[in-house]
Order: C-alpha cells, then sequence, then structure tokens
C-alpha cells in the first residue's frame, strides 16, 4: 500500500511502498553506490575485504552496504570477512537476526514466560487457595 512520505536521506516528497523506501532520485544514487560495491567486491583480490575496507576503498556508507546485505542484494556467504550487527546486542553475525548469546536469552526468556502462563493457568483453574512460587533455572 502506497502512502505519501518524506524520503529519510533528503526528505523529499515521493510515494512509499514496501519495495521503494526513498524517493526517486536517492533510489538512483543507492544504484550507483550499489554498482560500486558489487564491482569492489567482483574483483578476486577483494573478497577477503573487511566492512571498513569496503567503505574506505568505495565511499559508500556502512549503513548503506548493510541495507544491500538485508535485502540480500549482497549474499555474505561469498565474503568470509563480512558480517552485519544482532538487532538486539551488535555484535556482527553471518545468519539470522539475533547472535547465538541472544538467542539462547530470548529463548530461555519465553520459556520462563511459559511457565508463569501455566501457573497462571493452573492458580486460576484450582478451587483451593493454594499459592505457587517460580523459581528460574540457573543454567
Amino acid at each position: 500500500m502506497n502512502q505519501l512520505a518524506n524520503c529519510p536521506r533528503c526528505n523529499a516528497l515521493f510515494m512509499k511502498s514496501s519495495f521503494q523506501t526513498v524517493c526517486h532520485s536517492c533510489l538512483k544514487e543507492e544504484e550507483r553506490s550499489f554498482e560500486k560495491v558489487y564491482k569492489f567486491l567482483k574483483k578476486q583480490e577483494n573478497r577477503q575485504s573487511t566492512m571498513i575496507q569496503i567503505v574506505e576503498k568505495t565511499e559508500v556508507e556502512e549503513e548503506l552496504i548493510l541495507k544491500f546485505i538485508r535485502q540480500k542484494r549482497i549474499q555474505i556467504s561469498n565474503f568470509p570477512n563480512l558480517g552485519y550487527p544482532c538487532e538486539r546486542c551488535g555484535t556482527l553475525i553471518r545468519e539470522g537476526r539475533y547472535c547465538k548469546s541472544c538467542d539462547e536469552d530470548l529463548a530461555s526468556q519465553m520459556s520462563q514466560l511459559d511457565q508463569l502462563e501455566q501457573l497462571e493457568k493452573e492458580r486460576k483453574n484450582s478451587s483451593k487457595g493454594t499459592y505457587y512460587t517460580f523459581q528460574p533455572k540457573n543454567d
């Protein structure tokens, strides 16, 4: 669904959609930047480059390169020294949305919530005035 919005890069008005998040002129500039990065990474000697090296050599902003990675326009599986930040803590990762530590922590928190909900259901179903305590597992 299209909606009128201001471009986050230049503040111009444009019709925003799920596919186009910047105005037409900024989109053209992003495409030029993508071509720079793609041509740089296409060379065999540049495939071991880190994000900092890519930014320095292409003069393309890191955030824009990360956008290309998130859009899967740059496949980091071909570039061993590239990664993107975990959405929770910022640690560099190569797959998924969260690093292993954050993923485990979120799973643990979800498990605790499930246990609390189960205890609450049991408490409501019980006709006696029983009290329950909850002690999280220490790993």
